[in-house]
């Protein structure tokens, strides 16, 4: 009986097959993990603006501005860098900077210094994402790149259901200690990097690669035609997801009538399913076209989103969120993949701070246009708009894919 009961939990256990990812790959979901752990300052930040140094909301407005500017600007020149100088190294030195910002960060009180160092924490802590998107390229192969990403994501996921909601009790003690506390897990993390090998054979792989790619230097990114359909087509579906932050809340609370513990609820609900779910269907579905991912993943995302029109009940609303689920756990990873395929060899970090970039972007207008809609013309138009805006996002993203010359098997990291 127990060993039947053995059996069928290895059947259902939903992180099988993850232990034929790459050793390196456990060393950055790891690393991604701890940092994601500690996230607490930016979740916080408006009411440390508010609260603790008793700035007007504009003034704190201003000051969130310019942190979405920071991160865009920081994204594409970080991945430029990353192709020069090696993405494990951007990481480094991104999660290090990071520290010494956040460590610095409670001395400031005047404004001046305060938006230095909020564009400054921007530009050093955003400077992650596109270097850790292109090493995956390195130290994982091809056909395991969408279970990579998703084991990345699910590293994401588990530290953001902990960091920000830890934070809001160190919050009610301590302000400030928000800071240390985020910083420590920067520093923490970026120690993993420097002291923890990804890997030593990867490295010589790694080096040919380069040398491969140095004698026949490709062309800038803003020449790839291909490329920049793929970027507004991103930028418009990014914009559509992200109102289940911008429009999505205020029409669940403000019109619908329900307490804002349901809305958290949703939330949970997503990241639980994400959590079981999303690294093993990534495994299963890794013999997917990318037409077919992008497709399906943005025809989900569309649909759970303009449900909303018609669904009011618990349920149905608990449904739709399920739906844009699924939606989300098969094509964020797609479109990192994809990027990946997309990207020549000694160009994968530029593309992907552009491509990241593109997600700055989107949530610099997309979660405030939702809102504006929502108040202007009602639920009736703003999710049928958003189902439109990913619909078209995602026939722009999955329009081709043919002749990718990043779909290469993949060189290896630095050790």
């Amino acid at each position: 009986m127990w060993y039947q009961a053995a059996v069928l939990l290895a059947r259902l256990n939903p992180w099988k097959g993850v232990g034929v990812l790459p050793r390196g790959m456990w060393v950055l979901s790891g690393t991604m993990l701890i940092n994601r752990l500690g996230t607490m300052v930016l979740p916080f930040l408006l009411l440390y603006l508010t609260e603790h140094l008793h700035y007007d909301a504009s003034t704190a407005a201003l000051v969130l501005t310019c942190f979405g500017l920071g991160s865009i600007v920081a994204a594409p020149l970080a991945g430029r860098l990353a192709d020069r100088i090696g993405p494990l190294s951007i990481m480094r030195a991104s999660l290090f900077l990071t520290a010494a910002v956040l460590f610095a960060f409670p001395w400031f009180s005047s404004l001046l210094p305060v938006l230095a160092g909020t564009v400054v924490f921007a530009v050093v802590s955003e400077s992650y994402r596109p270097a850790s998107l292109a090493l995956v390229t390195e130290i994982v192969p091809v056909e395991l790149r969408k279970a990579a990403y998703s084991l990345n994501r699910l590293a994401i996921n588990l530290g953001m259901s902990v960091g920000p909601a830890l934070g809001g009790f160190i919050a009610d003690r301590s302000f400030d200690a928000l800071f240390w506390v985020d910083g420590g897990s920067a520093l923490a993390a970026g120690l993993v990097l420097a002291l923890v090998p990804l890997g030593a054979a990867a490295a010589e792989r790694r080096k040919a690669a380069r040398e491969s790619a140095a004698s026949e230097r490709s062309a800038p990114v803003h020449t790839d035609l291909r490329f920049l359909a793929f970027l507004i087509g991103s930028t418009l579906l990014a914009a559509a997801f992200f109102q289940h932050i911008g429009a999505m809340p205020l029409y669940l609370v403000r019109d619908l009538g329900f307490t804002k513990s349901f809305y958290g609820l949703m939330f949970t609900l997503n990241t639980v399913v994400i959590v079981i779910l999303e690294v093993r269907l990534n495994f299963m579905t890794s013999h997917w076209s990318h037409r077919r991912s992008l497709w399906l993943g943005s025809t989900l995302v569309a649909s759970g989103l303009g449900l909303l029109a018609v669904a009011t009940a618990p349920w149905a609303i608990a449904g739709t969120v399920l739906v844009w689920t699924f939606g989300e756990m098969i094509l964020l990873p797609s479109m990192s993949n994809f990027v990946a395929d997309m990207a020549p060899p000694d160009r994968r970090g530029e593309y992907m701070g552009w491509y990241t970039m593109s997600w700055g972007v989107a949530f610099s207008f997309g979660p405030s246009l939702g809102t504006v809609v929502l108040d202007a013309w009602g639920p009736h138009v703003v999710w049928p708009a958003t189902f439109l805006a990913a619909i078209a996002g995602g026939a722009l993203m999955a329009r081709r894919e043919d002749n990718l010359p990043g779909a290469a098997p993949a060189a290896g990291a630095e050790a």
